[in-house]
């Protein structure tokens, strides 16, 4: 520490003495209490690694004297205090540290160099699927098969933990990344040793999953971002960022009756994604805080990468402690959090001076409605009223190209004399017939035949996963349960809240009508929902049925959830378990009854709705400090499945012929030399995508084809489908990865005629393939890619595959209306460089097909802030345009002309062992 500005001071917290860089000795020369919370965190960071060169007096000062309305123009330089990990993305970063010092080994360094300088914590959260469902065996069966597909990459974790200093791992069947993060791992604040001195600092979080703003309910400032630069921070690299802006979200009142938090997030979605709020932050206040329990503040910040900004956070309040205490942290960490919160100007309460934010928006938290999102966006907000009429619209576009069919279940015939909701005959006619365990009846559009309680966002907050199984009880007492077409199923985020669910007995009650625990993990909400029953499947496929998923998630793209499942609504716990009962969207919950109770009389959702006073009185006697205790006191260890599970030894990683584990090829043939930002020329269109194209339609993380490139790489390689596992669990194998970018069943090149599919045309033939058997027939052809597509470009996941996929495929350049933050990023950190068409422009306007040849000149090394691009038809008629060059910072362009993040990192570690 540098300490240019004279802040280094003392605190003494529980008879100990902490090093702090001063924000009150800041304020002596500049006038803080304006800034937003989390500007003082960034601002805390800089003073804390002032050192001359990665942090300057300079930088310092552009923070502390922070214009809300500038433009961010000024680079400045974040280190995060540690790194969380779940396993889709963690195992590809493992992978990528062991490459490295396979490299750094050749470029004359030590293995050692490649480790983890800040803590670095995985939990394996992204396994489980949902294979088995609807009764007290789902859970061990789901577990049991997951060991079994993914023991080739538990074997290669436990070899990292072995391996790597700093390093650990949260066991399968433990939790959500998050809510293990929110529970347990986060600090709020951090101690730790520097030259013999003990530090208090912020605790701030890189987090290889978009969701890592979950922990921004707690007043930790964290994003999400890709592998690669979580690697990059873990080896000690910091992250390089424009100064933000920061969007202040004001709320007031408070939230009314039968409103949950999933309604409330779903409307700050809507709000913030209309308002844009791409690369800002975002940071709550107002007198509506004293109303949101911790869990709903969390629901919030989890859903920040929806609404596209950078962190959605809260600041430290009396709200935060409750929540420690409750959670099982230590009476000592709790007073060190309270103490360093009110000396540095982080605490929050009703004294707190207003922070100036770039722009406000406000909300009553009275005039929150019962809401969904669907039938593909999380932003698509929908009155629950209004749901049967967006079904409705969805369906005319989904279903355009096929037969009229029809739009509801007409009938169900059960035990009971359970019959279906009286729903009249549509016009598209009847629906196909199926029968499954003894039932049957007629399978029709808007059948719901997934419905989910899972995902980080939700299964954190009591009062909407209590309020599930309260509504389970009222429906199972009047004799209502599940239809029989729905696939069911709970993934709580931690067992912390199965802890809770049988103390009340509500567990139960939720079995009773269909749902059980079918694993600790992301399950529905990342794709791994599992196979539908085959009966319902052929039922889809003979009907071209548009069927759809309700759950309780925080992503519902297109294709994400099921391959056969066309329409997705995110939705509340209670109202999953209310649409499993209903099995249709075709139904107005406000009005028609979800079905016949047991005496033949109809049961509306009103009439099992519990209210906000049930489900406070269940949260008061349910939950307690000693079940984070109990759950988390032996966090790392595992089960003895885990522990059984054998590994290598060596700090050099042993390759072997694994289709889970590769040696990746981004480090081959590397030298100390670095390259320089040259012109594209005489580049082919891989892909003229449309707007919103997503992490998920870019490399999909759910099912693999056995017709695809990839299913036959596998087959290829003597694996049989069924143990085909999922995109996701493959993603520390380079060869199945690249043969999956692109590879979403519901993308959409234009540059086809209304062809679905990974598919492209291979220009110089004309002939339609798969994306990635035309790049490699470019690739063979020595030809330069791109890919051009429309706004919001590579929304969604963190994943780092979407880039690592791209530029194996030999994409040297997306040019595209407007990139999300994350993908942006880690397009750069992977050496493809993001262009971005003049406001107003977009490949339509400018009239290209993508059977165009491209040039891009005037990058001059990267110091040109635009390009000049020549699209030349087939006729020899040449296209100009001008686009703009997204390096946004100076370190961003040094990480460019070495090739990537990593190759710089190598670099710089193995210069220093030369040196």
């Amino acid at each position: 520490m540098q300490d240019s500005f004279a802040t280094r001071d003392t605190l003494a917290v529980n008879g100990k003495q902490y090093q702090i860089a001063s924000l009150a000795k800041l304020g002596q020369r500049f006038d803080l209490k304006r800034l937003p919370y989390s500007m003082k965190i960034l601002l805390e960071n800089l003073l804390r690694h002032e050192d001359g060169v990665n942090v300057t007096a300079k930088e310092i000062e552009a923070v502390a004297n922070w214009d809300a309305k500038k433009e961010p123009d000024t680079e400045i330089s974040f280190m995060p205090a540690r790194v969380v990990l779940q396993d889709f993305t963690g195992v590809p970063c493992v992978v990528d540290l062991a490459a490295m010092r396979d490299a750094v080994v050749k470029l004359g360094g030590d293995a050692k160099q490649i480790n983890p300088l800040a803590p670095a914590e995985l939990v394996i959260d992204h396994s489980v699927q949902v294979d088995v469902f609807g009764s007290e065996s789902a859970l061990e069966k789901n577990v049991e098969i997951e060991f079994h597909r993914n023991q080739e990459r538990y074997s290669f974790l436990r070899w990292g933990q072995k391996a790597f200093d700093n390093f650990k791992v949260v066991p399968p069947r433990t939790g959500i990344v998050h809510q293990v993060n929110l529970e347990h791992l986060a600090r709020v604040v951090f101690t730790g040793e520097d030259n013999g001195e003990s530090w208090a600092y912020p605790d701030t979080v890189f987090g290889t999953d978009s969701h890592t703003t979950m922990i921004n309910g707690i007043g930790v400032l964290g994003w999400g971002v890709g592998g690669i630069e979580a690697e990059a921070a873990m080896l000690g690299q910091p992250s390089s960022m424009l100064i933000p802006q920061v969007v202040g979200f004001k709320l007031t009142g408070k939230l009314s009756e039968g409103v949950t938090a999933t309604d409330l997030v779903l409307t700050v979605t809507q709000m913030l994604r209309k308002l844009g709020v791409v690369g800002k932050f975002v940071e709550f206040f107002g007198d509506g805080l004293k109303h949101l329990a911790l869990a709903d503040r969390a629901t919030i910040g989890n859903m920040a990468p929806e609404y596209g900004a950078t962190c959605g956070i809260f600041p430290v309040d009396q709200e935060a402690l409750n929540y420690l205490h409750l959670s099982g942290r230590t009476e000592e960490q709790i007073a060190l959090v309270e103490a360093y919160a009110k000396a540095q100007g982080l605490w929050h309460d009703e004294h707190t001076p207003h922070a100036e934010f770039t722009t406000t928006l406000e909300l009553d938290l009275a005039d929150v409605k019962p809401s969904m999102a669907g039938p593909k966006r999380p932003q698509d907000r929908v009155l629950l009223g209004d749901v049967r009429k967006s079904f409705k619209d969805a369906v005319v576009g989904l279903t355009a190209s096929r037969k009229p069919l029809a739009t509801t279940i007409e009938r169900f015939a059960g035990e009971g004399g359970d019959t279906a909701v009286g729903h009249e005959e549509s016009a598209f006619g009847k629906g196909e017939h199926v029968e499954l365990n003894g039932d049957k009846f007629k399978l029709g559009d808007g059948a719901v035949v997934i419905a989910a309680i899972t995902s980080c966002t939700n299964t954190s907050n009591p009062a909407v996963m209590l309020g599930a199984g309260l509504l389970a009880k009222k429906a199972a007492a009047k004799g209502l349960k599940a239809k029989p077409w729905v696939k069911t199923s709970i993934g709580p985020g931690s067992l912390v809240v199965s802890d809770y669910l049988e103390k009340t007995g509500l567990l139960k009650e939720l079995e009773k009508i269909g749902f059980y625990i079918v694993g600790y993990g992301c399950t529905t909400c990342i794709g791994n929902s599992g196979p539908l029953p085959v009966e319902i499947s052929k039922g889809i496929a003979d009907g071209d049925l548009a069927v759809a998923s309700v759950l309780s998630g925080n992503r519902n793209f297109e294709g994400r959830v099921h391959p056969e499942v066309k329409m997705n609504y995110l939705a509340s716990p209670p109202l999953v378990v209310a649409y499993a009962l209903a099995g249709t969207l075709d139904i107005d919950l406000t009005k028609d009854p979800i079905g016949n109770g047991s005496d033949g009389q109809p049961v509306y959702l009103k009439d099992i709705w519990p209210s906000n006073k049930e489900i406070s009185d269940t949260i008061a006697g349910a939950i307690n400090p000693a079940m984070f205790e109990k759950n988390y006191a032996d966090v790392f260890k595992g089960d003895s499945r885990w522990n059984h599970i054998a590994s290598p030894d060596g700090s050099v990683y042993q390759w072997n012929d694994s289709t889970y584990i590769k040696n990746p090829p981004y480090f081959d043939g590397m030298t100390m030399e670095t390259g320089k930002i040259e012109d594209i020329h005489g580049a082919r269109v891989l892909g003229l995508f449309g707007d919103s194209i997503t992490t998920d339609h870019i490399s999909p993380a759910g099912s693999i084809k056995k017709d695809s490139p990839a299913g036959r790489f596998l087959i290829s390689k003597g694996v049989e489908p069924k143990d085909f596992n999922s995109y996701g669990s493959r993603r520390g194998n380079d060869d199945v990865m690249v043969r999956g970018t692109f590879a979403n069943i519901r993308i959409k090149n234009l540059m086809l005629d209304g062809v679905e599919g990974g598919y492209t045309q291979y220009v110089p033939s004309g002939e339609q393939m798969a994306i990635y058997d035309a790049a490699m027939k470019y690739k063979a052809d020595k030809t330069p890619l791109v890919v051009l597509a429309g706004k919001e470009y590579g929304t969604g996941s963190s994943r780092d595959w979407a880039a690592k996929g791209t530029l194996l495929l030999g994409v040297k350049a997306v040019i595209a209306e407007s990139f999300e933050r994350i993908h942006r990023s880690n397009l750069v950190g992977m050496g493809v460089l993001p262009l971005q068409f003049e406001d107003g422009q977009n490949a339509q306007s400018l009239g290209l097909t993508g059977k165009e040849t491209f040039d891009v000149a005037g990058l001059q090394d990267g110091k040109s802030k635009t390009a000049k691009v020549t699209a030349t038809d087939a006729d020899g008629k040449k296209k100009e345009f001008t686009v703009k060059v997204l390096l946004l910072t100076p370190k961003e362009r040094e990480f460019f002309r070495h090739g990537g993040i990593l190759q710089y990192v190598l670099r710089q570690l193995a210069g220093k062992k030369a040196a």
